[in-house]
């Protein structure tokens, strides 16, 4: 996929209160003049054969006293009604002219204007738009036309314009010399030593390198040494917001939930002042954006059970969403990072309620603090999670005696009942949000394999819904919702690239054998608490249906090597380890 804010003539669908321009050059692009306008063409709403939408529009030229908008459809949309501005149709174009009281556009400023439509078929989004006549969303070109070094210009081969559709494609994947250490280090553990792992940047002191440990530079000078002469692309999760973590204790971070100038000032940007030296545009670089945050202010706020304060606060304060943007504005800013944003995973937002709402504020983070959908090359899913990759001993679909599959303890009305069709469904809902449709989407797998004794050979028994999916179903947890430590857990599918439509690559994000959390608190110096999830006593809360957690015992703080992890994760791999 070629990437641009500034060659690709689109504005992707926005959700209600987001904002940002989509692919709009960012104001701080090294000798590139800014585009004339830019607009961003908002889908709120969309209900199959009807639509409506909001188009902001923001005037960098000259002051203007009457404006008029257009674009083409290329399918068969058809604007019904407007308000705000004066909206007609001829054939594919639509024009929109500004009412009597808002013909007013300074330079600088911008205006809102909405419509509903009605379609069958698609509902693509337009690919170009003019304001009087001038194309919006495309940059001047560089003020220095001789400047090779312009990250606007598509022949500049550091440039955005030369990413590539699937960074894991004909590429090899960085392996973590400090994990493949530990990892080679116990029994067996020389079988898996070789597998590509995450890098977690999960406080500022990791940058550096924490207790003489490897820092952010000396893991990219390892990858151009293990580079070579072909493609490598290096995995970073980037995790460190301000109240991270809101639904859980055991992650808690180093910054209060009001610290965003620290983590923007503090975290990232080192982070990207190091990924955009040019020692190192040879690498793709992927960073995992902030796991475990965005869905919380969905799941875990306002009057819902899951409700906690501290997501509440999260939510009213804005810096899940801000921190975001900025993080991915900054990142998306180097020529050769490729951003991924965690998306949660199917036992936590495959629900009705959750999966579009889950979308939108998805979108709204990537349209906060200069980020555009520009910005944003895929999502992960099941980051350091259990979720089975492939449910196949049942299906949605399926009834027993009448009661349907949904209807089940295990899937409780859940839309999915595994990752990967959870992932494929959430692309699809992230391209309806405004997002790229050549987005690419990673499952994490270093944790759902389950296989070994327990798991099943075929369906379960047919007497009852529950006995035919509880003995058939390979995620062993007692719960969906846990997911600390998880007893009887195996190693899933390997990494690799291209595994299945929509998805980029399998990937080993969390590296196996680092603890999720501690059972039992421990004093440490890294701001992570302690949750009772992962306490192998605990009877549950409202986020795993009141029931027993399945934490393994004896577990070090989350990120510490817990040994007998890792060897559960190998005795239950599947596939299996020879």
């Amino acid at each position: 996929m070629t990437r641009s804010r500034t060659a690709m003539l689109a504005a992707l669908a926005l959700v209600a209160g987001a904002s940002g321009t989509a692919f709009a050059a960012h104001p701080a692009d090294v000798g590139a003049a800014a585009a004339p306008c830019t607009v961003d063409y908002q889908v709120q709403n969309d209900w199959g054969n009807g639509f409506t939408a909001n188009v902001i529009v923001t005037n960098n030229g000259s002051a203007k006293s009457a404006w008029s908008v257009k674009w083409t459809y290329a399918g068969n949309q058809k604007v019904t009604s407007g308000w705000n501005a004066k909206v007609s149709q001829s054939g594919a174009q639509v024009t929109a002219a500004n009412e009597s009281y808002n013909g007013a556009l300074p330079s600088g400023g911008s205006v809102s204007f909405g419509f509903q439509a009605a379609y069958s078929g698609s509902n693509a989004v337009p690919a170009a738009f003019t304001l009087d006549g001038v194309t919006c969303n495309v940059d001047g070109g560089p003020t220095d036309p001789t400047d090779p070094t312009d990250p606007t210009d598509p022949t500049d081969p550091g440039g955005p314009a030369n990413r590539v559709d699937n960074p894991y494609a004909g590429a090899k994947v960085y392996v973590n010399p400090e994990w493949s250490a530990m990892a080679a280090a116990e029994p067996g553990g020389s079988r898996i030593a070789n597998q590509p792992t995450g890098v977690w940047l999960d406080r500022t002191a990791a940058i550096a390198g924490v207790n003489g440990g490897m820092g952010l530079r000396d893991h990219l000078d390892a990858a151009l040494q293990q580079k070579g002469s072909g493609e490598l692309v290096i995995q970073l999760v980037i995790y460190n917001l301000p109240g991270r973590d809101c639904a859980a204790l055991a992650s808690n971070g180093e910054l209060g939930p009001n610290d965003l100038g620290r983590y923007k000032t503090e975290y990232i940007d080192p982070i990207a002042k190091i990924l955009g030296d040019p020692k190192y545009s040879a690498l793709r670089i992927v960073t995992t954006i902030e796991i475990d945050s965005l869905p919380n202010l969905v799941t875990n706020t306002g009057s819902r059970a899951t409700a906690t304060p501290q997501c509440d606060t999260m939510l009213a304060n804005g810096n899940y969403v801000k921190g975001v943007g900025y993080a991915l504005n900054k990142l998306g800013d180097v020529a050769n990072v490729y951003n991924y944003i965690d998306a949660g995973h199917h036992g936590w937002i495959g629900w009705d309620d959750n999966f579009g709402a889950s979308a939108t504020v998805i979108r709204q983070a990537a349209g906060a603090e200069g980020a555009t959908v520009a910005d944003v090359h895929g999502f992960i899913t099941n980051t350091a999670n259990y979720s089975a990759l492939k449910e196949q001993n049942f299906a949605l679909g399926d009834q027993i005696n009448g009661t349907s599959v949904r209807q089940s303890k295990w899937v409780d009305w859940n839309q999915y009942v595994d990752e990967q069709s959870f992932a494929q469904a959430f692309r699809n809902e992230l391209v309806s949000k405004g997002f790229d449709s050549r987005i690419g989407m990673l499952i994490d797998t270093s944790r759902n394999g389950w296989g070994g004794s327990a798991r099943p050979t075929g369906p379960g028994p047919r007497t009852s819904v529950d006995a035919y999916v509880d003995g058939g179903r390979y995620d062993r947890r007692v719960h969906l919702g846990n997911w600390c430590n998880q007893s009887g857990a195996g190693l899933g599918e390997r990494p690799q690239a291209s595994p299945a439509a929509g998805i980029d690559a399998y990937v080993w994000m969390k590296p196996p054998g680092e603890s999720d959390g501690a059972s039992k608190e421990l004093p440490n110096d890294e701001g992570k608490g302690f949750d009772r999830m992962c306490d192998p006593t605990y009877g549950g809360n409202a986020r795993n249906g009141n029931s027993p957690s399945g934490a393994l015992a004896n577990a070090p703080v989350s990120g510490h090597w817990f040994s007998a992890q890792f060897q559960e994760l190998m005795r239950n791999a599947y596939p299996p380890l020879s």
